[in-house]
């Protein structure tokens, strides 16, 4: 015991947090910079229409598949390992699709990409939870990570407009290629040695592939809801196909020796509890980027480089809240955190969805912009401290990689049923309004949904704790 807290003593630097958020930044950003490239990408390389979602999709779907592989992985083969494996992968098909001359080209590297991102999302907060024992120092560290993580989603647009039209579209990917470069030179530098893998641990091959094949059929069936509604013969076949392989998945992890998400992890009511407010909190949080960016360029006129800039006040906030989200923590545990900043979040969306078809952007977005980001900032990171708290360190990949792959989940289930309600409205202004009155629903549901998790452990954040 004192050898490990040794080493997490040694690890817990400012330096391996902002290698780990460098890493986080990377795979968050990718998700969302291509999106305002996707013209100049079908110009340039000749996509046809059903192709060119796919330079999107094949990253989102292969990174929501191989998530709790990739968290599993790291408790299995070492963190550093792992990180490094995903660093040198992510750069590498960065490198092959900035070069990318064929459609087929640059989704297979899009898809490899995706799976990088698996292996390093789950990691690089793998080394945070491990590095810096729980308490104040995990919680700010989580709140920095937290901040970076926003940021990362928040500019993509912005990111990728400016690298579109003032580069080329290539620089998108290729941008990950220094940044990777550097942080796979100070890695094994930064982080500790990973201790000898045990004779007796062993990757349950079976649970992998039946978790990776329900989570991407499940992502996949969500994403056709989109376009061929919750009844069409795609949609459900392969939301059929992600129940049956996940439900195939539980029995196998009950009966398996070693499983990809032991039983005794998500037994803890921190992590099951957790999961599902993480889960709901993605249904309003990651579509509302969607949403806002189709009504400042379809309902204001803005091109792609000004929808970047109007998420700068949503960016600056967020980043705010997620680093203020500590010292409030102090004086309200997280439980409390997660049901005020949930219903501040409500009462932002509530607000956004009075906008008019005729307003601006300082009279219609502004406010609302920093009440619902103030909200999402100071939420995310007690979720995160929940769900992280209590858990051994043998499982904290497997406790990092169950939960991004539910705010993945949770993202793409809020984006297809956000989806339907705005078909259903009988003009663009009045979708928008319901998208957003039903996200302020969901934040409520959230603070609700909140009772259930632990209280007792925010004592040990209140003031004059150590």
């Amino acid at each position: 015991m004192a050898d490990q807290q040794s080493e997490v003593g040694a690890a817990a630097t400012p330096a391996v947090l902002w290698l780990a958020c460098a890493a986080q930044f990377m795979v968050v950003l990718d998700v969302s910079v291509v999106n305002v490239a996707l013209p100049a990408i079908q110009a340039g390389l000749g996509f046809d229409a059903a192709g060119l979602p796919w330079v999107v999709g094949g990253y989102a779907l292969a990174f929501a598949g191989f998530l709790l592989l990739g968290g599993r992985l790291a408790d299995l083969y070492g963190q550093r390992r792992i990180l490094v494996l995903g660093l040198a992968l992510f750069s590498l098909t960065s490198l092959g699709g900035g070069l990318a001359t064929s459609p087929g080209a640059l989704i297979a590297m899009r898809v490899l990409q995706g799976l990088g991102g698996a292996l390093l999302a789950p990691a690089t907060l793998t080394v945070l939870t491990t590095a810096f024992p729980e308490g104040p120092r995990r919680v700010r560290a989580l709140a920095v990570w937290t901040a970076v993580s926003s940021a990362g989603g928040a500019a993509g647009n912005l990111i990728g407009g400016v690298l579109t039209d003032g580069l080329s579209w290539r620089w998108i990917l290729l941008i990950n290629v220094p940044v990777g470069v550097v942080a796979l030179a100070v890695a094994p530098r930064l982080l500790p040695v990973d201790r000898p893998r045990a004779a007796s641990a062993r990757l349950d091959v079976p649970g992998a592939v039946l978790a990776t094949a329900g989570v991407g059929a499940l992502g996949y069936g969500i994403s056709q809801a989109e376009r061929h509604g919750w009844g069409g013969s795609s949609t459900l076949a392969w939301l059929v196909a992600g129940v049956v392989a996940l439900t195939a998945f539980a029995v196998v992890e009950a009966r398996s020796p070693a499983p990809l998400i032991p039983p005794r992890l998500v037994r803890l009511r921190p992590v099951w509890a957790g999961n599902a407010v993480m889960l709901l909190a993605g249904c309003c949080f990651v579509p509302m980027w969607y949403f806002l960016s189709l009504y400042m360029q379809h309902e204001l006129g803005y091109d792609a480089l000004a929808t970047g800039v109007g998420f700068l006040p949503h960016t600056l906030v967020g980043i705010a809240g997620a680093r203020l989200a500590p010292a409030v923590m102090r004086w309200t545990g997280a439980r409390v955190l997660i049901v005020l900043s949930a219903l501040v979040a409500a009462a932002g969306f509530l607000w956004q969805s009075r906008l008019d078809a005729a307003g601006g952007y300082l009279d219609g977005l502004l406010g609302p912009a920093i009440v619902m980001s103030a909200g999402m900032g100071l939420l995310i990171t007690p979720i995160t401290t929940t769900v992280t708290s209590g858990v051994d360190a043998r499982d904290a990949g497997a406790a990092s990689g169950l939960m991004n792959t539910t705010r993945q989940l949770g993202g793409a289930l809020g984006l297809a049923a956000l989806t339907a309600i705005a078909a259903h409205a009988s003009a663009p202004v009045d979708a928008y309004r319901h998208v957003f009155t039903a996200s302020a629903a969901a934040c409520v549901a959230v603070a609700t949904l909140a009772g259930a998790l632990p209280g007792p452990r925010q004592d040990a954040q209140r003031p004059g704790s150590s």
